[in-house]
């Protein structure tokens, strides 16, 4: 059994992956795997976080989501920490999820919530339904801290803190988008629950929140510019504020167009054509019904990657 800690094992960056799809909507399962292990392999990454929002989880069916932790652990370097994210209204049905997560290699969940929350929530619901989900399986558990703008699906600092309490719970995957909220759970966290990681992960905030305290962030920004997320990364954690702002800088525009810019439906679909304008993969489609970006916007990233020297 190893003898490292919740913080040296799960902590650090985590790149949220993209799913690459074929003309027919099927998973593009070579390319797929160069994404993946090109990604894992960067210097500084902790691991990758598959499935979650950025590789479309709540478009691909139970079985896609399966196989791509399977060719996640597959490719991965075996050192590599999986993280599957679970985005399911059914609490059954994300038990389920979790079950073949792990049966496929994960080392640990993140559990959205289910979007239905949007329009309302509580408590009780919350809690019962990250426990259904994960009571048949051994597997760590992330929480994820949903946007201020998120309606009802960002928990409260009640629901927060009754969460953070769960005894299967070993971090948060913080994404309020606003540098106060974040503070604010932090310190929550820290002080109800101090061995649970608090991982900033607003792509658009990593500097602020950073310099406020992380344990890693997991970021989908990070499969595009993964040596830009460790980079800054190391930079606070070493105290090297220069070489920070100096990170940060190169960020910013790419942040901006991919998240800053409405409609921010569009973020997963603008970091594949970052993606495919870097000639990473070759098609930048999504599941329908998200098409083809306007031309504008497929302009306004390639003037970003310009912008962050990466064209």
């Amino acid at each position: 059994m190893s003898t490292l800690t919740t913080s040296q094992r799960f902590g650090g960056i985590y790149a949220a992956t993209i799913c690459p799809l074929l003309p027919d909507g099927a998973i593009d399962e070579p390319v797929l795997e160069q994404h993946l292990r090109s990604v894992a392999q960067a210097d500084g990454m902790t691991g990758l976080l598959v499935n979650g929002h950025a590789g479309e989880n709540f478009m691909l069916s139970r079985d896609e989501k399966r196989r791509v932790v399977e060719i996640a652990r597959a490719v991965c370097p075996k050192d590599a920490v999986l993280i599957c994210g679970i985005n399911a209204e059914d609490s059954l049905e994300a038990q389920r999820h979790v079950e073949d997560a792990e049966a496929a290699g994960a080392d640990a969940v993140l559990i959205f919530p289910p979007f239905s929350w949007g329009l309302s929530q509580d408590a009780e619901v919350a809690l019962r339904h990250h426990r259904i989900a994960t009571e048949t399986s051994a597997l760590p558990l992330f929480l994820y801290q949903a946007g201020v703008r998120a309606g009802t699906m960002a928990y409260t600092l009640d629901v927060l803190e009754r969460l953070a309490r769960m005894p299967n719970v070993i971090g948060i995957k913080e994404g309020s988008w606003e540098t106060s909220a974040y503070e604010a759970h932090q310190r929550l966290v820290q002080r109800v629950a101090p061995q649970v990681l608090m991982m900033a992960s607003g792509d658009e905030h990593l500097f602020s929140c950073f310099a406020l305290g992380t344990a890693g962030s997991q970021v989908s920004l990070a499969c595009v510019v993964p040596e830009f997320i460790t980079g800054l990364y190391r930079a606070m954690q070493d105290g090297d504020l220069p070489a920070a702002r100096a990170w940060n800088h190169r960020i910013y525009p790419l942040a901006k167009a991919v998240y800053g810019t409405a409609p921010g439906g569009h973020a997963s679909a603008r970091l594949k054509t970052c993606l495919k304008l870097l000639g990473r993969i070759p098609d930048d489609r999504m599941r329908a019904p998200m098409g083809p970006l306007p031309a504008q916007e497929v302009e306004m990233l390639r003037n970003a990657l310009k912008a962050a020297g990466l064209l």
